[in-house]
């Protein structure tokens, strides 16, 4: 049976440049995400490197 999931998440509030801000802005909207989703993508790419990284040490 198909089950649609909701991935669990948390509101947390965070500070950031407002030149960073506007560059990841910009990036959203040129590739139809939102900037929420892009900072995602970018931790998790960020993460998964410094893992990586990490790992051959």
């Amino acid at each position: 049976m198909f089950e649609v999931k909701k991935p669990q998440s948390s509101n947390k509030t965070i500070r950031m440049p407002d030149p960073l801000i506007e560059k990841i802005q910009k990036i959203a909207d040129k590739n139809n995400v939102s900037f929420n989703q892009l900072v995602i993508q970018c931790c998790e790419y960020a993460l998964d490197n410094i893992s990586q990284s990490e790992n051959k040490q």
